[in-house]
């Protein structure tokens, strides 16, 4: 993923996400649902696209609020869909709502999302794809990639000679303490 290094750092959408937040570990439940969901609005679009109208979506998901988006209706769904400062497509609003509720299950089997994520890893791309598909809705390959990238669960995120990489690094992602043999041969990665 070297060439978002390149293109991304000061620039004025890109920059702030490159630097401080794609492949960092650490996030709490919120954070994680609203990657989540940015990802799974980003297939057939631009990331600049995505994070253009991320505070909008932020917004119009009620900060990403797991409980909230896990009990929306149909008047929610139509409301979303009117709403031009999101990506509107019926699928992907209703995939994230489903997700929501799934993110609410895994508390109670699991201890939370980060809990289930910490707890299936580490696993190849295509196992986590599967993984991903057995319990979420619109997590094809390229979503499921992205988002654990972006949460520091595949490597991948950060080119080595990029400064972000060392910022990364010294956090002591996912990947990083897993047997890198793992990953040999992910076309992924």
């Amino acid at each position: 993923m070297s060439w978002y290094c390149e293109v991304a750092p000061g620039h004025p959408v890109h920059g702030k996400y490159h630097d401080k937040e794609y492949g960092f570990p650490g996030r709490n439940e919120r954070e994680l649902f609203e990657l989540l969901a940015l990802e799974i609005f980003q297939p057939g679009l631009s990331w600049e696209l995505i994070l253009k109208k991320r505070p909008t979506t932020v917004a119009a998901f009620e900060n990403f609020d797991v409980d909230k988006v896990a009990n929306y209706k149909k008047r929610d769904i139509n409301r979303l869909l009117k709403n031009s400062g999101i990506i509107r497509n019926r699928r992907k609003v209703e995939a994230i709502i489903k997700n929501a509720a799934v993110i609410i299950e895994m508390r109670e089997t699991h201890g939370g999302f980060a809990k289930w994520l910490a707890k299936n890893h580490p696993l190849a791309h295509k196992d986590w794809v599967k993984l991903f598909r057995k319990h979420f809705a619109f997590t094809g390959p390229e979503v499921v990639n992205e988002f654990l990238m972006g949460t520091g669960y595949l490597p991948g995120a950060h080119a080595k000679k990029c400064p972000i990489y060392k910022k990364i690094s010294a956090k002591n992602p996912p990947w990083m303490k897993a047997d890198q043999s793992i990953y040999k041969n992910n076309p992924k990665v």
